[in-house]
């Protein structure tokens, strides 16, 4: 079976549970930030992670500081029936992290020059400028289209082909970051429940549906053979993890319960989405 018809099984898949998840409960999900799970509160800048074998900066393409006088967003819970296949998942892509990931990122970036790696980030970014487009469309963000299709005029010819960020470096155009999960929580949905998925990490109902929707635009999904697709994309994420390394650690060391740390960091960090201000950490 070839990845497509995979993509749509686990679309449909997800929108069935979508469907039929229950609704958060304040009990059962004790997803607000406190420090004895050792959640990094994502509204103050300061206390997130600092990456620690690779440059901060270049992992921060997303990340903009608050406004001044910006209120913080209130704690969201979500809920979370089921957390033991989720726990089995997170104990899973916390092996595969440190037994496969991190060494083969950190093995590329013995051999890749960080600046190399910036440029193939700054490629595949430009890359998936459709799926940014689509959903400020879909939000009615004008603005933020007319933002988007410029960076993409400016990068693909001056950044040639979206190498360099020159519209940012230049003309002090940023990124404007969404997806198809945000969108969905702009008309009322809600994230469903939590979901741990192997290897992609944490995500959500809502997200899920969402990341198979953005799949559509995203040229990666349209390479042939499905070989080739699947190769690129996990070229992308190993090359996105090399410029990140550290800040996974620096979550979970801390913490009292590391899925917990993650699931919270999680759900804060969707939430400051909206409002522009995004970080990963897997």
């Amino acid at each position: 079976m070839t990845a497509r018809p995979l993509r749509l099984l686990a679309a449909v898949f997800l929108a069935a549970l979508l469907l039929v998840s229950p609704a958060p409960s304040p009990a059962a999900d004790n997803v607000a930030a406190t420090t004895d799970n050792a959640v990094l509160p994502i509204d103050n800048p300061a206390a997130l992670p600092e990456a620690t074998d690779s440059g901060t900066a270049a992992a921060d393409e997303n990340f903009r500081e608050p406004s001044f006088g910006e209120e913080p967003a209130a704690p969201v819970r979500i809920a979370d029936p089921i957390e033991p296949f989720n726990r089995a998942m997170f104990v899973f892509n916390d092996k595969a992290y440190y037994w496969v990931l991190k060494p083969v990122a950190k093995g590329y970036n013995l051999v890749v020059n960080e600046d190399i790696r910036v440029s193939v980030r700054n490629f595949f970014s430009n890359l998936s400028t459709p799926v940014r487009v689509a959903n400020h469309l879909l939000q009615g963000e004008l603005r933020a289209v007319g933002t988007e299709l410029a960076r993409f005029a400016i990068n693909s010819t001056t950044g040639i082909l979206g190498l360099f960020d020159t519209a940012r470096d230049n003309w002090g155009i940023r990124k404007r970051d969404t997806d198809l999960g945000l969108t969905l929580g702009k008309y009322g949905l809600g994230h469903g429940m939590y979901l741990v998925l192997p290897l992609l990490g944490p995500s959500s109902l809502r997200d899920g549906v969402g990341s198979f929707g953005d799949s559509f635009l995203e040229p990666l999904s349209y390479v042939d053979p499905d070989e080739a697709a699947i190769g690129l994309k996990a070229y992308k994420e190993v090359n996105k993890l090399s410029l990140r390394l550290g800040q996974y650690e620096e979550l979970t060391d801390a913490a009292v319960d590391p899925y917990v740390a993650v699931r919270d960091f999680y759900i804060q960090n969707r939430e400051s989405a909206k409002r522009g201000r995004i970080r990963d950490i897997w």
